[in-house]
């Protein structure tokens, strides 16, 4: 199945600081900010569009239960993991168990986006956190004259 890179995700300390910079230095545009406060989510997320390209800044709101908390403790903020588009998530993940590939327990899920997204366990992926996500629910908007 073909896999196609849809965004990174970098987790950061200051959402606003890190909005900044992508708008002001790299020339970016903020498309959409908003607080998950789902369980095994609890971030702000801005995502942003450099010359074509998604960006995904998040920012814990929870420092004792947001995996981008322990994630920054641990690690430090950066690059937190890198997100595939595949066409089917559910016949990736079919191929995924084929090849022996493991994914994180109670990650399954679909944003505010419609984006369902499943991440891939780090322990099969030399250390990356990997994001396989599709698009069932994208709407195409038609122009009407």
């Amino acid at each position: 199945m073909e896999k196609k890179l849809d965004h990174i995700g970098i987790a950061v300390r200051n959402i606003e600081n890190s909005i900044n910079f992508y708008v002001n230095v790299l020339s970016g545009i903020l498309i959409d900010q908003y607080i998950s406060e789902a369980i095994g989510v609890e971030s702000e997320v801005a995502i942003l569009e450099v010359n074509g390209d998604r960006i995904e800044l998040l920012a814990p709101t929870n420092n004792t239960t947001s995996p981008i908390a322990r994630f920054i403790k641990q690690k430090g903020k950066g690059v937190h993991h890198i997100a595939y588009r595949v066409e089917d998530l559910d016949r990736a993940l079919v191929e995924l168990e084929h090849q022996g590939i493991r994914t994180l327990e109670g990650t399954l899920r679909t944003n505010k986006h419609g984006r369902r997204l499943i991440y891939l366990n780090p322990a099969d992926t030399e250390g990356t956190i990997i994001e396989y996500c599709d698009y069932p629910t994208s709407v195409h908007c038609v122009k009407l004259d």
